[in-house]
């Protein structure tokens, strides 16, 4: 499995409806910032699978932000390895 190393700024997705933004940035540890219309719903959802794909491609070290609307998990996954691939080494 290929590990992916933060190391500058980067973003995938849209704030339009059913997509979401997510940006991520080099950090010293892990953090997981979610905004949602749906955060008291399905926010550990959302967090569940941001979380997953960031171990999924071995990223232990990021800060992540991801502002959702509405976007299902497989959008929310894409977009989270889009914004990974393009601000990795």
């Amino acid at each position: 499995m290929e590990k992916y190393q933060i190391v500058k700024p980067a973003r995938a997705g849209s704030a339009e409806s059913n997509d979401c933004l997510v940006i991520v940035s080099p950090f010293d540890d892990l953090q997981v910032e979610i905004s949602s219309e749906v955060l008291k719903q399905y926010g550990s959802e959302i967090d569940r699978v941001v979380r997953q794909t960031l171990s999924d491609l071995g990223v232990d070290k990021a800060q992540v932000k991801v502002e959702d609307k509405g976007a299902l998990d497989f959008t929310i996954r894409a977009r989270v390895e889009a914004a990974v691939k393009r601000g990795a080494k």
